[in-house]
Order: C-alpha cells, then sequence, then structure tokens
C-alpha cells in the first residue's frame, strides 16, 4: 500500500505576518527615558582662584544626616516648611546701601540675607542619606527660586517665569523670541540660582 505524502506548509505567510507585528510593535512602543536633575557643572580651572568671600548671613544652610532628618540652620525642619524657608531667606532684602535689594518683599531683616544675587543655599548631605530625600530636598529647594522667579515675572511681564520659557521652547510661539531670552535673563539675574552642593560627609 502506497504512502501518503505528508502536506506541507506553507511558511512565507507566516514570516510575513511576524515581520508585520513586528513592525507595529516598534512604531506603537514608547520607550521610557530616565530623568535626572538638570544641572550644568562649572567648566575646569586651570590655575586655583581664591573662592569669593561670603558673609556668614548670606549662605542659607540646609543638611540631611544618615537617617533622612533635615536640619536648616542648625534646627530640625520638616520637609514641609522648606520651600517657605528658603523663600525667606533669599527674598529678605536685609542689605544696607549697595546691597540693597529694591524688589525684595521679605522682612528685611539684617542677620539674614542681603539681597538674592547674594544669598547662597548650601546643600549638604551624608553619603548614607536616603537618594529619595535627597531628591526631595533639591526639589523643595529648586521650587523656591521657581517661586520667587514666577512672582517677579509676573509683576514685571504679566505672566509667570515656568509660561516664559515654555514659550520660549515653543516652536510655534509667536511673539519675539530674542526679547523673550533677554526678559528670561533678567528675572534670572533678580534671583540667580546659586545652590553650592558639599562633597557628602562619611
Amino acid at each position: 500500500m502506497a504512502r501518503r505524502a505528508a502536506p506541507e506548509v506553507n511558511a512565507g505567510s507566516m514570516a510575513d505576518i511576524a515581520f508585520l507585528l513586528l513592525i507595529f510593535f516598534l512604531v506603537t512602543t514608547t520607550i521610557e527615558t530616565d530623568t535626572g536633575i538638570s544641572r550644568k557643572l562649572p567648566p575646569p580651572q586651570e590655575e586655583e582662584i581664591e573662592p569669593p568671600v561670603l558673609k556668614q548671613k548670606n549662605i542659607f544652610v540646609v543638611e540631611l544626616n544618615k537617617n533622612n532628618d533635615l536640619l536648616v540652620e542648625e534646627a530640625p525642619m520638616e520637609l514641609k516648611d522648606l520651600r517657605e524657608a528658603a523663600i525667606k531667606f533669599l527674598d529678605n532684602g536685609g542689605g544696607r546701601g549697595e546691597e540693597a535689594c529694591s524688589y525684595c518683599q521679605g522682612d528685611r531683616d539684617p542677620s539674614s540675607s542681603d539681597n538674592p544675587t547674594k544669598a547662597v543655599i548650601s546643600l549638604n548631605n551624608n553619603r548614607e542619606t536616603n537618594y529619595a530625600a535627597y531628591i526631595a530636598v533639591q526639589n523643595e529647594l529648586v521650587a523656591a527660586y521657581t517661586t520667587l522667579r514666577n512672582r517677579e515675572a509676573q509683576r514685571l511681564f504679566g505672566k509667570t517665569f515656568e509660561q516664559m520659557e515654555a514659550d520660549f521652547k515653543d516652536v510655534n510661539y509667536s511673539g519675539s523670541k530674542t526679547k523673550l531670552k533677554e526678559d528670561i535673563k533678567k528675572i534670572q539675574f533678580l534671583f540667580p540660582e546659586k545652590l553650592s552642593e558639599a562633597e557628602p560627609k562619611k
């Protein structure tokens, strides 16, 4: 009795379908990108330069220990109060004469910062500090600068600093980007982001 030949399966169409599915998934899949803190490192210096002399009252010291406890000016503080404390320090305007601040709305306490251009926030942390706590503190400090910049931009230009930056990045922005860039620099000059990070402690 003759043996029947097994029917062959045409796999050509299967390969086409697999190829189409692969293209479909490549086109529709979104790849998540890591995000971090935007920081621009200073350029390397060829020769040693003496650091500028800062008045102690113009330095706002923020510390995070290995237990993630927050100390501000050597006093314990809750994270939720950090932004307001930083704003109060930056916006104090306690300077006199050439160091006076005409746009500051703070208490003008002579024992606190002279003006925002002189004020420096110093952040110290321990090597065992939790990364989430470190980021949370960074966010609050940057938010303090953003709050003050928004206020000044609203006063001078009728819109927030965040909106100005968004407009500058918008390819469909109808206004003058040259003037907008100058306005952004003006706000940044009024409240420069001077956030100093010391080497982590062991």
